[in-house]
């Protein structure tokens, strides 16, 4: 009698790149030019993070913030690309995707381990991130194209939040300023600045501004009117990608956010060099070297940055729904293929590290680059949002963030923005549907205990689950939900996956990396380095979360 369960006899399947035709296998290249031509993963990564991480988390961060947490940011950006690179070089030697390696770390399981469970809560928080973007897909496409004109009418004015902080002011410098007289100057000309931008909107605003200004004095609560024109564009965005995802390939994928990230990003960064070269709105060295020194910021009118913060570390740079997937990416662009069945001879160890070394150089390039739109868009919070008081949020998220580029490019900023952000949350949407469609196929494989099928995800069941998941996310913004706490939600799931994803890292390269494929000491430094870093931010920002601080 065979005592052997399902999941044993998945376990002890032959890896992907185990039985691949020989005609596949291919030689690294060794030229800069030709190994730039082998790249694509990490690109298709760098689409996915730029819209939800940078341009949302990490600009919502520097409008909390201000400076100070620059070095957060930037940390987030970099400690995370040697995991990636470690889980990469299993799946490329090994050929085994990312969830069945992760499901073999000990530890308690239940038909998978504990690391696949936390991943289904994970997803779950993830769906409803998704959700948040399509919905700033949404709201960027009803103010840039309106339909009924509800929204764009709405977000003319001034929220409560603003009126709220508006009304605590007024009252304060009217009377004994003693709230005033505790604030460094900086603070004193950001709220002065504030101040005056709200009171302009309320009187633009006419009769509707003044009944919402007397509503938050009396302390009323405004109820914000369900909205049309968003939905609608949401609708159309969720079907669409639905209909893209079903006729679409790894290459049309990586084209299209290659080129929507590129072309946004390099208008952020132009933004930001055009905002140093103010007197207004520029960041003194002074500043940068204080946002640099480690610092933390102080909660201010009931809202935690710091909480902020760290929600965003889960999701700036690769998050852990982009380290799972990258492996995925790899698959697909043929590296495992090329390196071939695992073999003792010294042909394939040497094939083996060549393409581990085209992957290394991928998860690089795109570090480099969500690295720079990360910053820019920090920075940019910084300088235009924080010193104007503004907080990107709920129905609001798209139209306040847009306010970040009118320094620079005026009055047709809103254009500019508008078709970046729709570019690069479109990209987001899009690339995350697709790398999460490939993850639950492959899961609901390990929860079944049913064998691969060949070299890649059964392909009907990919196409089933790629329809269905951009429609699972439109309905979660349906909901009402606010889109930025969606956001974050998924951000604080994703950075306590973090240091599992770390540890997985760790286990996979003392205990199952090939001797002749193993990193250097230096490197090996730098992954612990990276290891104890997403342990820490993990646990702070759990911390930071339930404690309030």
């Amino acid at each position: 009698m065979n005592s052997q369960t399902p999941v044993d006899a998945f376990l002890e399947e032959p890896a992907i790149n185990q039985t691949v035709p020989p005609s596949l296998i291919e030689e690294p290249p060794t030229r800069l030019w030709d190994i730039l031509g082998k790249l694509g993963p990490g690109l298709i990564i760098a689409g996915s993070v730029v819209g939800s991480g940078e341009l949302i988390g990490t600009t919502k961060t520097g409008a909390q913030s201000g400076i100070s947490l620059l070095w957060l940011i930037l940390i987030g950006c970099l400690i995370k690309v040697f995991v990636q690179v470690e889980l990469g070089r299993y799946t490329v030697s090994e050929g085994v995707p990312t969830l069945e390696a992760l499901n073999s770390v000990p530890g308690p399981r239940w038909r998978v381990n504990w690391l696949i469970w936390y991943w289904v809560l994970m997803m779950a928080a993830s769906v409803g991130q998704l959700g948040g973007i399509v919905g700033g897909v949404g709201q960027a496409m009803a103010i840039s194209l309106p339909i009924t004109g509800d929204y764009a009418r709405m977000v003319s004015l001034p929220a409560e939040s603003d009126i709220k902080r508006f009304v605590k002011w007024e009252n304060d410098l009217a009377g004994s300023k003693t709230e005033w007289s505790k604030l460094s100057a900086l603070s004193q000309a950001r709220i002065q600045r504030g101040q005056e931008i709200t009171r302009a909107e309320l009187a633009a605003a006419g009769e509707e501004g003044a009944t919402r200004l007397a509503d938050v004095t009396a302390g009323r609560k405004i109820v914000e009117p369900t909205t049309t024109d968003d939905r609608l564009w949401a609708i159309a965005f969720g079907f669409g990608t639905s209909a893209l995802l079903w006729i679409g390939r790894y290459s049309l994928i990586q084209h299209i956010s290659t080129f929507l990230v590129v072309g946004f990003t390099f208008v952020t960064v132009s933004n930001v060099v055009g905002l140093q070269l103010t007197e207004q709105w520029s960041i003194s060295a002074a500043e940068i070297w204080r946002g640099l020194s480690f610092s933390l910021p102080d909660p201010e009118d009931g809202v935690s940055p710091l909480t902020t913060a760290f929600a965003t570390f889960g999701i700036i740079g690769v998050g852990a729904t982009e380290l799972i997937a990258y492996p995925y990416w790899c698959l697909e662009k043929g590296y495992a293929q090329a390196t071939g069945p695992k073999e003792q001879s010294d042909a394939w160890a040497n094939r083996a590290a060549g393409w581990i070394r085209v992957m290394m150089c991928d998860a690089l390039a795109s570090m480099v680059i969500y690295t720079v739109a990360t910053i820019a868009f920090f920075l940019m919070g910084v300088a235009v949002l924080y010193s104007e008081g503004r907080d990107p949020d709920s129905v609001r998220m798209v139209s306040t963030l847009a306010t970040a580029y009118v320094p620079i490019f005026g009055p047709s900023a809103r254009w500019i923005f508008l078709f970046g952000a729709i570019a690069v949350l479109y990209s987001t949407y899009l690339i995350a549907c697709a790398g999460h469609a490939r993850t639950i196929v492959d899961a609901t494989r390990l929860f079944r205990g049913v064998k691969r099928a060949g070299a890649k995800s059964d392909e009907r069941w990919l196409l089933v689950v790629s329809v269905l998941l951009p429609l699972l996310c439109l309905m979660m913004f349906l909901t009402g939900a606010n889109p930025v706490t969606l956001i974050l939600v998924s951000g604080i799931s994703q950075a306590l996956m973090l240091p599992m994803l770390a540890g997985a890292a760790l286990y996979f390269r003392y205990t199952k990396t090939d001797p002749r494929l193993r990193p250097s000491a230096i490197w090996d430094v730098f992954l612990a380095l990276s290891s104890i870093g997403m342990l820490v931010g993990g646990i702070w920002g759990v911390y930071s979360k339930f404690a309030g601080k």
